[in-house]
């Protein structure tokens, strides 16, 4: 069969960096070829090669066996090529109709055709399963349906090649296999399709072929059905004898209690503790209101009533300083977004909390924040150019990294982590997770929250599962399954365990 889309011998150079060191891969109309690899192994510069955003330095694209350049996004969907990042490609001020029609609305005599737009877009929602209302700006969705936007606008450029980079991360199961049913649709349709995700559960359900990255060089081409050990050994060039590395520390005092906390509509009652050594994990279906207690406990929310101590301290509500001076830190379920100063550098970012601390006077001891953040981005293993290079150039995993590694400079002995691993692959988890296991051996405390059940109960000492805004039971790790935190989940919470 003819390859729709081939890549040959893929060069990109950035500073200090080779993102892409001869990269060959080909893709076949019809099939799901999962494109695999550890964060910073070159699949990110790769679609965005194909989709006009990065140019290589040497190599060829070809298209439908034609060799061809594409220098803009127009370029690559003139070809029939459509991506769906990682990063959300909306206009949150504009509607959800406006949004998957942007550029390209329906006109009648030189006008927008609002009729006809949101007929439209109606149809494109219900391809993919989503019930909300065309008119709703996307600034007050959920993180999950963004997700289903983005993909209903991919969809509607009619693409023959459909690239999509972690589109599962923040779906629940269901919402999941409702894409996996697209995507199938699609591919028997003869659309070709490039899947990218860390979940090495999801590709024998939705791959074909897989090909694997490692340090911007193809390593192999597999099979779907290839053992995880072997898909794990070809990424990261080793085997990974231990996925959740918990080692439980003996749990002390108190070091975060949260009474009775409440935000009218959103959570109510909630109340539990999180002891020094201890992780306990935060789980839930999307929309239970995890996120929405972790702003709040951190100050970075309002709540109506209850009380939030840290180490028998009571802190101010919506006062994200006084929580940070009692050692509280959070670690936001969006990075990029919340967590990161991407146009600043490493050196920066890891100082961001320690930032008056460090100043006297009125000037800031650059030299030991320097020092400080070389000895975090060290211990970490960041891997990086330099203190000097740009956060936004970083892979997610070292991103990642970053994030938590401010905290630690800042010695924050109560840390909220928010979906701690997402977009990350399986190598890097690991050093996340042996991360916690020596935070909790140092008698800090972790509060965890994850979509990732097997995370959650692999990592946990202890599992808080909300279900509509309330604590619905809490399962000793000896206790918590899948299907007992799963039952909890979709409970009413009437009765609570």
């Amino acid at each position: 069969m003819t390859e729709i889309l081939s890549v040959r011998g893929l060069r990109k150079r950035f500073p200090g960096v080779m993102a892409l060191d001869g990269v060959d891969f080909d893709l076949r109309p019809g099939e799901v070829h999962v494109l695999l690899g550890e964060n910073g192994a070159g699949k990110s510069t790769l679609i965005k090669m194909l989709s006009g955003a990065y140019h290589p330095d040497e190599g060829t694209i070809l298209v439908d066996g034609e060799p061809t350049v594409i220098r803009t996004a127009e370029d690559a969907q003139r070809l029939g090529i459509a991506t769906i990042y990682q990063e959300f490609n909306l206009v949150p001020q504009l509607t959800v109709a406006e949004n998957l029609l942007l550029g390209r609305p329906p006109r009648r005599f030189g006008l927008v055709d609002k009729k006809a737009m949101y007929g439209r877009a109606r149809e494109l929602l219900d391809r993919v399963g989503v019930d909300v209302d065309p008119r709703r700006p996307v600034a007050s969705l959920g993180i999950a349906r963004m997700q289903m936007i983005e993909i209903a606008k991919a969809l509607s450029l009619d693409a023959r090649v459909l690239i999509m980079d972690e589109p599962t991360a923040v779906l629940t199961s269901t919402e999941v296999e409702q894409l996996f049913t697209i995507v199938r649709q699609l591919r028997d349709q003869g659309v070709a399709i490039v899947f990218i995700t860390h979940h090495l559960e999801e590709i024998a359900a939705i791959g074909d072929r897989v090909t694997v990255l490692r340090d911007g060089t193809t390593v192999g081409e597999v099979p779907a059905d290839t053992p995880q050990e072997e898909l794990v050994r070809l990424m990261v060039g080793r085997s990974i004898d231990q996925q959740y590395p918990r080692e439980p520390a003996e749990a002390g005092a108190p070091l975060l209690e949260v009474r009775n906390l409440t935000r009218e509509g959103v959570f109510e009652d909630v109340s539990f503790e999180v002891r020094a050594g201890e992780v306990v994990g935060l789980a839930g279906l999307v929309g239970a209101g995890r996120t929405e207690v972790a702003r709040a406990i951190f100050g970075a929310d309002g709540y109506d009533s209850g009380t939030v101590l840290v180490d028998g301290r009571p802190i101010p509500r919506r006062n994200v300083g006084a929580a940070m001076e009692a050692g509280l830190g959070l670690v936001p379920e969006d990075r990029k977004g919340q967590g990161l100063v991407l146009g600043a550098d490493v050196r920066e970012n890891l100082g961001l909390v320690t930032l008056r601390r460090a100043s006297h006077g009125g000037f800031v001891d650059r030299t030991g924040q320097g020092r400080a953040a070389a000895e975090i981005a060290s211990r970490l293993g960041v891997r990086m150019g330099g203190l000097d290079q740009e956060v936004r150039t970083l892979s997610g995993g070292n991103q990642q990294k970053i994030v938590i590694g401010k905290w630690l400079l800042a010695e924050a002995n109560v840390l909220i982590l928010d979906e701690p691993t997402r977009g990350i692959d399986v190598g890097a988890k690991v050093e996340i997770y042996q991360l916690i296991n020596a935070l909790t051996a140092a008698g800090r405390a972790v509060l965890m929250i994850s979509s990732d059940l097997p995370e959650v109960l692999g990592m946990s000492d202890r599992v808080l599962v909300m279900a509509r805004g309330r604590i619905a039971g809490e399962l000793s790790a000896g206790e918590a399954t899948q299907d007992s935190v799963m039952a909890l989940a979709v409970s009413e919470t009437e009765e609570v365990v």
